[in-house]
């Protein structure tokens, strides 16, 4: 039994890798402002300001001053997209099982990824986006560190 979950554990894996390269990098729905230099394109595609989108989003939620599937997509899409790498990435690589190997590694994954979004012009740098990538990936090491997980797994 503990062989078809590993083998269901590592095809889930590969899909949800494609599933995010195809999220963050080939969704056709970014910004490819083409006419714009890099710098304007930094600029106004950008967002260094902790919260601030979140408490846009979550202001959105209440005064439905946007279409709600915008804020909800933004705000739960960003926070579940990170968490299965907070269960998966422990369980590939050993050294992210100490939660501050965790937190530095993906940190620095994240910031990669927030540029690699701006420099292929497929997204934004978005710090709130970070936030919400960091807590669904906490949310999921946390899940990964629960003894029936671990039971299940190893």
């Amino acid at each position: 039994m503990k062989k078809i979950i590993k083998i269901v554990f590592n095809i889930s894996f590969v899909v949800y890798l494609f599933a995010l390269v195809f999220l963050l990098f080939l969704d056709t729905r970014g910004f490819i402002w083409s006419d714009l230099t890099m710098k304007e394109y930094i600029k106004n595609s950008s967002n260094f300001v902790p919260f601030k989108t979140i408490n846009t989003y979550i202001r959105a939620l209440f005064d439905g001053s946007m279409n709600i599937d915008i804020p909800i997509k933004n705000l739960f899409g960003n926070l579940f997209m990170f968490l299965p790498a907070g269960i998966y990435l422990p369980y590939y690589i050993r050294k992210l099982n100490k939660i501050s190997v965790f937190l530095i590694s993906m940190s620095i994954f994240l910031v990669v990824i927030e540029v690699v979004q701006v420099v292929t012009r497929r997204g934004s740098f978005d710090i709130d986006d970070f936030i919400l990538n960091m807590l669904g990936s906490l949310t999921g090491f946390v899940i990964w560190k629960a003894n029936a997980v671990q039971k299940l797994l190893r």
